[in-house]
């Protein structure tokens, strides 16, 4: 599978799962309506295991463009790939809410709450004050960057070597990820919705505003679209900064 191709299939896959567990907590006459943050929490923590399962031995599913700057700036990744795993991460993210539309489009137009049919594409703050809003997805990017380094960077040196041996788990190694975006959901996502991910923020937010804005009578509110933009990119460069401080 070409790496391009994973991050797009990747990222689609994790928006769909990601954000069709919201609009099937925000969306009117659901069987989920209403079912809570925990169910969107862990659901999303669930969509990030499936994507990375999936696509991880091919490009090493990075699905957000804070990873992959933030691996590009620790050394780990070559730059000459990060334009295009980002053109690919923000059109996966397009098509992937593209088909959240289509799996609910009956209870999208049975929902009147523009706020709830905006949530199931893109994120918006429960009190928005810009400066507190940026400094929320630059911290929640920071651990979620931070952290992804010594899973990334995990080895052993066995005794009697020299070489290095890297830890692997096959597809389980991927739980660590899901269990890392689910804590900072839980923990440090009621301030913004924890975008922490320009592309599961951005690329459904084109598709509301190319596409399906005038259908569903649902503005993209482009005024707060730089926050889960710039937030994790400043995140992502803060934690590799850090990382090669303390290591």
């Amino acid at each position: 599978m070409n790496v391009y191709f994973a991050e797009f299939f990747g990222t689609a896959l994790m928006i769909l799962l990601g954000n069709g567990v919201v609009a099937n907590v925000c969306l009117d006459k659901t069987k989920g309506q209403s079912s809570g943050w925990i169910v969107i929490t862990t659901a999303w923590a669930f969509a990030v295991y499936v994507a990375v399962v999936v696509v991880g031995p091919y490009s090493g599913a990075h699905l957000n463009p804070a990873v992959t700057l933030g691996l590009a700036a620790k050394g780990a990744f070559d730059w000459g790939f990060v334009p295009g795993y980002v053109i690919a991460q923000i059109l996966g993210g397009m098509v992937g809410a593209l088909l959240v539309y289509v799996m609910y489009r009956s209870h999208f137009l049975a929902t009147e709450n523009e706020g709830a049919k905006r949530a199931c594409f893109c994120t918006e703050p429960a009190i928005r004050h810009y400066p507190s809003n940026l400094v929320s997805e630059i911290i929640g990017t920071f651990v979620l960057i931070f952290v992804i380094f010594y899973i990334v960077g995990a080895d052993i040196t066995l005794p009697g070597t020299t070489e290095a041996t890297p830890i692997g788990l096959g597809s389980i190694g991927a739980l660590p990820v899901a269990i890392l975006v689910w804590a900072i959901g839980l923990s440090l996502g009621g301030t913004t919705g924890y975008a922490i991910n320009p592309a599961r923020d951005f690329g459904p937010r084109l598709t509301l505003g190319l596409f399906l804005s005038r259908q569903l009578n649902t503005k993209p509110d482009w005024a707060y679209c730089w926050v889960p933009i710039a937030g994790p990119i400043i995140g992502s460069l803060l934690a590799a900064a850090v990382y090669a401080v303390v290591m």
